[in-house]
């Protein structure tokens, strides 16, 4: 028996075909383009996604029985705005995760309705990526597509839509809208009230492992797959990769080096951080978590080789950056290139070099992106850390988990040990395990990862250059207040 487990990514769709042992069949990728209309805006066609999966799960199952394939379930960005007419129709290209039109949005929220009132409603106060400022905006600047709104989706679940034909949400993924009481596990009637929402507009709600339906006969026809194929409701992007990490049991933490970083901490009770820095989400194994994310953290190293270096070699320029050089570097990068979310929430900072000098080399310039990246990822662990949550060690995915030299840097710059899976597919091999616990192969999320999630490699800290990046990280983390106000003056 085979499970397909989707990644919608901000950049591509990965499929994973994994049997229910865990070994990996096949995977496919299909890229799809992102625009951005305006600075700081970030959208997509919900179309591009369809066909990209489409594509995508055909190449995936075409060496293999299709009546082999028993589930699927998705794991997927978050937070994007996908709006659909009576007709089903998608009015505008989705508002991504990464938008940060909504900074008057926030504005309102944060300060005029108040963080208090939010955390009470919803666990969590506004962020500019988060879905119901987006709504607000769509009211107020687009207030015909505003209208026509008949349902209100986020990416997965748009995908899931298409799958079977039922307008449907997890638990885990709606917790980042802002419209979702996270504590109890229903839509926030005053938050949907606020932002003009009725019920009828959203999705049903379900597990991440919930079944929703099986495969409408065009879409199985579509995909070459079996009308019987089961769809689960799948989760967000980070609580299918803690997923797919086995970060699933109390106290358990996972770092993600993906498009965005964040950490995530999984808890079996329900809990807020009373400085609003972390995010408090459902958890797709039908618990919570707190999470921090920065948005832009792989991303970073993307932009700094390939627009700036003009150069596809990353493992090739990381080449050189010797252990005697870590937590030695005289340039520091502030990696906001998108503004930034957890902890500072500012969608005005932005990404800066300093401590140039001509005598830095490009060598240096990277490695203060991977650094910088890095110890926005130690703001986030030191709010943990204020909540008295202890972290001796922590599971590591995404794209940046690929490299050593990244890896050696994170677990420094943090101090603590850090487990590489063996099977480093994040949210694709978690959407991959819940449908697997949706079809009966296992009986729990907890379960499904004890049996199936493995450690391939272990990077422990070593004193000495922990203590460097010890004092490098106090010299970092005075960097933006000097910079806080620059960065608004410039916007």
């Amino acid at each position: 028996m085979y499970y397909i487990g989707i990644d919608l990514g901000t950049s591509a769709v990965k499929l994973l075909l994994v049997d229910q042992n865990g070994s990996i069949a096949n995977s496919v990728t299909k890229e799809y383009p992102l625009s951005f209309p305006r600075p700081g805006w970030s959208e997509q066609s919900p179309l591009d996604w369809w066909n990209a999966v489409v594509n995508g799960v055909r190449e995936l199952v075409a060496p293999f029985d299709a009546n082999d394939v028993k589930a699927i379930g998705c794991g997927g960005q978050m937070h994007g705005l996908v709006a659909l007419d009576s007709n089903d129709n998608v009015i505008r290209p989705a508002i991504l995760w990464n938008d940060g039109r909504t900074d008057k949005e926030v504005d309102y929220l944060n300060n005029e309705i108040g963080k208090d009132v939010l955390s009470m409603r919803t666990a969590n106060i506004a962020f500019a990526g988060f879905t119901a400022p987006k709504l607000l905006w769509m009211q107020r600047n687009e207030p015909e597509n505003f209208a026509k709104i008949a349902k209100i989706m986020l990416p997965k679940d748009y995908v899931n839509y298409r799958l079977t034909g039922v307008h449907s949400c997890d638990y885990s993924d709606a917790s980042g809208m802002l419209l979702l009481d996270v504590a109890h596990k229903c839509w926030s009637k005053e938050m949907l009230a606020l932002c003009g929402i009725r019920e009828s507009q959203m999705p049903k709600l379900f597990e991440s492992y919930g079944v929703t339906g099986t495969l409408l006969p065009e879409s199985a026809k579509a995909l070459g797959l079996s009308p019987a194929v089961k769809v689960v409701a799948g989760a967000g992007d980070n609580a299918a990769a803690a997923v797919g990490t086995g970060t699933v049991r109390d106290g358990a933490c996972n770092i993600s080096l993906g498009t965005s970083g964040t950490i995530f901490i999984a808890s079996d009770k329900f809990g807020v951080d009373p400085y609003n820095a972390l995010h408090s989400f459902d958890h797709a194994n039908g618990r919570f978590h707190l999470m921090g994310c920065i948005l832009s953290a792989a991303s970073c190293n993307k932009w700094f080789c390939d627009e700036i270096l003009q150069t596809k070699d990353y493992a090739g320029e990381q080449v050189g950056i010797t252990d005697e050089k870590l937590g030695s570097n005289r340039v520091f990068f502030l990696p906001y290139l998108m503004g930034e979310r957890s902890p500072i929430n500012d969608t005005n900072a932005r990404g800066t070099f300093t401590g140039l000098s001509m005598d830095t080399t490009r060598q240096d310039m990277l490695q203060a992106v991977l650094e910088g990246v890095a110890f926005a990822v130690r703001d986030c662990f030191e709010v943990a850390k204020a909540l008295n949550i202890p972290i001796a060690s922590s599971k590591l995915c995404g794209g940046g988990a690929k490299s050593p030299l990244w890896r050696k840097i994170v677990a420094n710059v943090l101090n603590i040990r850090l487990e590489i899976p063996e099977a480093e597919e994040g949210p694709g091999f978690g959407g991959a395990m819940l449908a697997m616990v949706g079809d009966g192969a296992y009986p729990s999320v907890e379960a499904c990862a004890d049996a199936l999630v493995r450690t391939a490699k272990v990077v422990e800290p070593d004193p000495d250059i922990a203590a460097r990046y010890e004092a490098q990280y106090q010299k970092y983390r005075r960097l933006y207040p000097a910079l806080k106000d620059t960065f608004a003056a410039l916007r």
